[in-house]
Parts: C-alpha cells; sequence; structure tokens
C-alpha cells in the first residue's frame, strides 16, 4: 500500500515540476493519468485487504455454502 502511494506521490511530484517548467499540456495529462492509476489501485487494494480480513474476523467460521457466498461477495466486489 505504502509503495503504491508512494509511486503517486512520485507521479504528482513530477505533474508539479512540469507546471513549473511550463511543459506542454499532454504530457502533464499523461503524467496525472498516472496519478489517478497508482491511487485507484491503492484504494482497490486497501479495499480488498479490509474485506479478506475484517470480514472474516467478523463472521468468524462458516460451513461450505456460507462461505462460498462470503467468498464470492469478495470476488465480486473487486469490480467496484
Amino acid at each position: 500500500m505504502v509503495k503504491r502511494l508512494k509511486r503517486a506521490e512520485g507521479h504528482l511530484k513530477s505533474v508539479i515540476a512540469m507546471i513549473e517548467s511550463g511543459k506542454p499540456c499532454l504530457d502533464i495529462a499523461q503524467q496525472l493519468s498516472a496519478v489517478e492509476k497508482a491511487i485507484t489501485n491503492a484504494k482497490r487494494t486497501l479495499i480488498q485487504d479490509h474485506l479478506d480480513h475484517c470480514l472474516d474476523e467478523t463472521v468468524g467460521p462458516l460451513n461450505r455454502d456460507q462461505r462460498h457466498s462470503i467468498d464470492e461477495f469478495k470476488t465480486i466486489a473487486k469490480y467496484l
């Protein structure tokens, strides 16, 4: 998670430097897109990790059918 956020931070610093030095808008937009992707990936990782750990702790041991429902929920949440 920290690695992903540091990557976003690096991209954002690059964007600021590019703006300050008058780089072309296309180049800046491409770099901003990289910032967005890095932050989106960090958020997705955080949410998935939360579901994987906290949900299991909350519901406790389950039978096979119930476990299947929880696992299916975790899988479909990846598409949000």
